[in-house]
């Protein structure tokens, strides 16, 4: 059964943040016995193949070289973005880091959407604003802001994430597959040159620390895929701060799997998020 384009784009975006955020939760528990860098690069790796496989088996046609390009500049962005993220996280708080990345990452995507598309309905917007309170509660682990260390890094990881919800926006064909493994070769390379530079380790100490880095790397890519759809079906904004719901699935997942408490804040956070999810799902009005 085929659903209309506003369900579409709420039903993707709502899979890539279950995606994104499942795929997290497996590549933090892989960050504990082995570095975060070689996670990336593993589950990168893992990543590049399975988009290969993906664009073949579904014979998609290859795209205009200008789509390949945005792809590109979308993994350059997301490469930045998460190298940023970790040593904005590694240097400062990540109670203020976490959720300056999370919030900014999605405020840039919106504010290009409604430069290009226009305002979106008032509900919708009501739903952005309890969306990006959603992600700094649920992000929020207990910093100040007198705690300002990695801010500035927080602030460029935030920027990086957002470009790559941007560029892959640009992409005009119908494609899926063939930009996003343009942006998965860029930041496998991009990923590979930053270990290469940090003198870290990419060997993995186990085959099960393997195998935990591959499957988050399989639901990264299917997460970018859900978006990618999500965004092809309706508006960015949409998309972005549907997608961006992420760490309300990994919360949750760290509840349900480590028995790790939820604080009240967080608690809040993931009931802020299906507030947000209600508002962004309601349809426009049919005068609209």
């Amino acid at each position: 059964m085929a659903f209309s384009p506003e369900l579409s784009v709420v039903i993707f975006g709502l899979l890539a943040s279950m995606s994104y955020g499942s795929g997290d939760f497996l590549g933090g528990m892989a960050s504990k016995r082995m570095s975060s860098v070689a996670v990336v690069v593993i589950a990168h790796f893992i990543g590049l193949f399975l988009l290969l496989a993906l664009a073949f088996l579904s014979r998609e046609a290859l795209p205009a070289s200008t789509d390949l390009v945005w792809g590109a500049l979308a993994g350059l962005g997301g490469a930045l973005g998460l190298a940023g993220f970790y040593r904005a996280l590694a240097v400062g708080r990540m109670g203020l880091n976490a959720p300056v990345v999370a919030v900014l990452a999605t405020a840039f995507p919106i504010i290009v959407a409604v430069t290009t598309q226009g305002v979106p309905q008032p509900h919708h917007l009501l739903g952005f604003v309890f969306g990006i309170i959603a992600l700094a509660l649920v992000s929020y682990s207990g910093g100040t802001l007198n705690e300002t260390r990695g801010l500035g890094l927080a602030v460029a990881a935030a920027f990086g994430f957002g470009a790559f919800f941007i560029c892959i926006s640009r992409v005009e064909s119908e494609g899926v597959f063939w930009p996003l493994l343009a942006a998965r070769v860029t930041s496998f390379t991009a990923m590979l040159i930053i270990a290469r530079f940090t003198r870290q380790n990419v060997q993995p100490t186990d085959s099960g620390l393997f195998r935990m880095a591959a499957f988050a790397g399989a639901l990264d890519v299917f997460g970018n895929i859900f978006f990618v759809l999500a965004e092809q079906s309706g508006r960015l904004d949409i998309a972005a701060v549907l997608s961006s719901l992420y760490p309300a699935m990994t919360v949750l997942l760290a509840r349900l799997i480590l028995n790790e408490r939820l604080s009240r804040v967080q608690m809040l956070g993931v009931l802020t998020a299906l507030a947000a999810i209600i508002l962004i799902s309601l349809p426009a009005p049919a005068n609209a």
